[in-house]
């Protein structure tokens, strides 16, 4: 399934117990009353709370022998206005919507003045950019680097390094939009990244990931203006 959602008003994409509203919980739960059984799911990445997703991935399986178009049009007309089923197809037994993964995507939408309709889906600042000192910083991004100076709680995680392929800045009519592809992220990293090179001189990037070690505090950007753009396979 390749799903769109507006995070703004979800507790991010995982399951949680309780009466937390996730992405998750809202799929599964809408799934398993169509198909009568239980489901559960695997995503390509979690997402945060308040980040959204225009090509987020999941896999389940099902014994229903409901057609894909059925059971994409159930969906969609039982999900929630924030979170619809763009696609679903069929895969092989083996295939993994985290795993088989081969490169994802990221976008951060900026405003550079506040606005009271996008600002569910980007985040501000409010001085002016300058992209060419922005695409510098991107650049020390590229490359295959430890990223845990640069995310939220990886706690006994054996595998903190990640590889970007592309990083670069760009500007759209009224934004800023960032735009990064790597072979994996962790927790918040896109997130600190934004809020990084927001503050960064050209080289600093590239001596934290190399050191391991921040001088600045830093606190991650503002959820709104992350979206999960798309997964490879």
């Amino acid at each position: 399934m390749t799903i769109e959602y507006d995070g703004t008003d979800y507790a991010g994409w995982q399951k949680q117990p309780g009466r937390v509203s996730t992405v998750q919980g809202v799929l599964e739960e809408t799934l398993g009353r169509i198909v009568q059984e239980r489901v559960s799911m695997t995503a390509s990445g979690r997402t945060d709370k308040g980040v959204h997703a225009k090509g987020q991935v999941a896999n389940f399986r099902t014994s229903s022998n409901l057609s894909l178009y059925r059971l994409s049009y159930a969906m969609n007309s039982l999900l929630p206005p924030a979170v619809r089923v763009m696609d679903m197809e069929a895969v092989p037994d083996d295939f993994h919507a985290r795993y088989s993964a081969l490169v994802r995507e990221y976008r951060y939408f900026l405003l550079e003045k506040p606005s009271a309709i996008n600002r569910r889906y980007a985040g501000y600042i409010s001085k002016p950019l300058n992209l060419d000192q922005l695409n510098l910083c991107a650049g020390e991004l590229v490359g295959k680097h430890d990223f845990s100076v640069y995310s939220r709680n990886n706690g006994a995680a054996d595998n903190t390094f990640c590889t970007v392929y592309s990083a670069e800045w760009q500007r759209h009519g009224d934004m800023v939009v960032f735009r990064i592809s790597a072979s994996r992220f962790l927790r918040t990293m896109v997130r600190y990244l934004v809020s990084a090179q927001l503050e960064a001189s050209t080289g600093e990037l590239e001596d934290v990931l190399r050191t391991g070690k921040r001088v600045k505090k830093l606190a991650p950007a503002d959820p709104a203006g992350l979206f999960l753009w798309r997964v490879v396979y």
